[in-house]
């Protein structure tokens, strides 16, 4: 099967609690914090993990929080190709509710990362074997501009590596210019921000993926469309996948448990819907669950059960 690499510009260290209720000024008593390993591309290689595949996770490690982030990823047995760092990695916190349901997530700005570091990062990627998957996924942290995401897609390219990017905004945008991107999963509303227009009907989600796979910018779009499923487009056609109705407890990590699942069947060879059959299903099981937990492979392999039969 195809090596699965990704790249975490952003990593964190996430955690997170139970309140009773919130207010301002008073103490809020909080449960015993969960620690869990986080950031886009960090994610990824877990979900694919949690799934039964492989994947390394390389990214920048700096600090107690680093270290930490290092040791919860052993604990999952997620391969892991890290730099030294000099800012700490950030530390996110994700507060649940009780008396209302509600969540609060908390999202600190990623550590600054110097020209050695990105440097650094930069190598390990360009010796990746060629024909290999690497995920990009994730937010730019300070210190690194979107010239540098592009001028690194299109090295990775040149060396045979097939990449997938899953960003949003302005780093988006860059990762398009480099071309020929294996596949994109933006929402309806970074897709809308990419063809530049209003997206207001179903025909035209699928007008907009259609055109960026048309012009050689990526080879696949899976658009994301929350309860809807998914929207999936490349060269031969298309296809939507709806999920099973179910109850959401927590969106976070469902993106990343889709992107993720839709990468280790792209690995394995698979079909544009089996691909995002997977990657909906995968999505769809990381909300059932509280805080930020990701897919697992029983959930993820009940709801494709019920989705190939429905």
């Amino acid at each position: 099967m195809v090596k699965i690499y990704t790249l975490t510009l952003s990593p964190s260290l996430d955690s997170a609690t139970l309140t009773p209720q919130i207010y301002p000024e008073g103490k809020l008593r909080c449960s015993t914090p969960v620690f869990e390993p986080g950031g886009g591309g960090i994610n990824v290689a877990r979900a694919i993990t949690h799934l039964g595949g492989q994947a390394t996770a390389i990214f920048p490690a700096g600090g107690a929080t680093g270290e930490h982030l290092v040791a919860l990823l052993a604990d999952e047995q997620v391969a892991v190709d890290t730099v030294d760092a000099k800012d700490w990695t950030r530390q996110n916190l994700h507060v649940h509710v009780e008396s209302s349901g509600e969540q609060y997530r908390f999202v600190m700005p990623g550590a600054m990362l110097d020209d050695d570091e990105f440097r650094q990062l930069e190598q390990k990627v360009l010796a990746i074997e060629s024909g290999a998957l690497l995920v990009i996924s994730g937010s730019l942290p300070p210190g690194v501009q979107c010239k540098k995401l592009t001028q690194l897609i299109r090295a990775a390219k040149e060396k045979g590596l097939r990449c997938i990017v899953d960003s949003s905004g302005d780093a988006l945008t860059a990762a398009l210019e480099s071309g020929g991107l294996e596949l994109i999963k933006p929402n309806q509303k970074e897709l809308s921000a990419l063809v530049k227009r209003p997206l207001t009907q179903p025909d035209d989600v699928r007008s907009a993926a259609q055109e960026l796979v048309r012009s050689g910018k990526a080879r696949r779009v899976v658009v994301s469309l929350g309860p809807q499923g998914a929207l999936a487009v490349d060269e031969t056609g298309s296809v939507q996948v709806v999920p099973p109705p179910m109850k959401s407890q927590s969106t976070v990590g469902a993106g990343d448990s889709m992107v993720g699942a839709m990468t280790l069947k792209l690995a394995q060879g698979a079909s544009l819907l089996e691909m995002t059959r997977y990657g909906v299903a995968a999505g769809s099981a990381a909300t059932i669950n509280h805080g930020t937990r990701l897919c697992s492979l029983e959930d993820t392999q009940k709801i494709v059960n019920y989705l190939s039969q429905s």
